[in-house]
């Protein structure tokens, strides 16, 4: 189960101020503790990141991009904690593009078993013609709300995670909200054979509904969903092609 629309977020750049000794394609972190990225250049259009220490616990992290020193970061991907490399290839010449790396933490739900049964898949089913699959807020009744920062954090993991087979060989999950600071939700997923879990959406705050869409050679997967926040960023390392 894959899902077919990529995911891309706009974020603000936040400025970091610091001193001292950076590797080449870096520069130091305002945060003693963060994590500490160099960029070098792998080819004439492909960019090499690689990093180091940081927070120890975090659920991930997150690999972005701008292509103005006081523009706003894209989001390349999130990737598992114990990956520490990252290739940004095809890129555009003569041109300098700027990193971050962000880790993330936050109370992680359940996870639910998905297995689509036998039978065809629509493989050209667009997202944006299954009104259920639109991400939003269910109404619920009364739910107590809970901070994901500190030591109490599991008590503000997501709940009831439901998984409900739809239309065009879709997945409908829903869940209930238990967190009042989270930056938003995440829904990951692990395909068979897979190590780790991968983030497939990135959702707003209070988000209780989304669906996804299916391939026919992945129909199955194993779903669990986050509430979110991110910790201090590394340093901006930057590499011109």
């Amino acid at each position: 189960m894959i899902r077919r629309t990529l995911v891309a977020a706009a974020l603000t750049l936040a400025a970091l101020a610091g001193c001292g000794t950076a590797p080449r394609g870096a520069t130091p972190s305002s945060a003693p503790g963060a994590t500490q990225l160099t960029a070098t250049l792998a080819s004439a259009d492909s960019v090499r990141l690689t990093w180091r220490g940081g927070e120890p616990d975090a659920a991930g992290r997150v690999v972005e991009f701008a292509t103005g020193a006081g523009g706003q970061y894209t989001i390349l991907q999130f990737v598992p904690p114990r990956q520490t490399t990252f290739t940004h290839p095809d890129l555009m010449p003569a041109t300098a593009f700027h990193y971050r790396i962000r880790p993330y933490f936050g109370p992680v739900s359940n996870a639910v078993e998905v297995q689509l049964p036998p039978g065809p898949v629509d493989d050209n089913a667009e997202p944006s013609d299954q009104p259920w699959a639109a991400p939003r807020k269910l109404p619920r009744g009364p739910v107590t709300a809970r901070s994901i920062r500190g030591t109490g954090a599991a008590a503000a993991a997501p709940t009831d995670l439901v998984a409900t087979l739809m239309p065009a060989g879709g997945v409908r999950f829903t869940w209930v909200d238990h967190a009042s600071d989270e930056e938003g939700y995440l829904l990951e997923l692990r395909t068979p054979g897979s190590a780790d879990y991968t983030v497939t959406e990135v959702l707003d705050p209070d988000v209780t509904s989304v669906g996804l869409l299916t391939l026919a050679d992945q129909r199955s997967a194993t779903v669990r969903v986050r509430a979110f926040y991110y910790g201090r960023p590394s340093n901006i390392a930057t590499q011109h092609t």
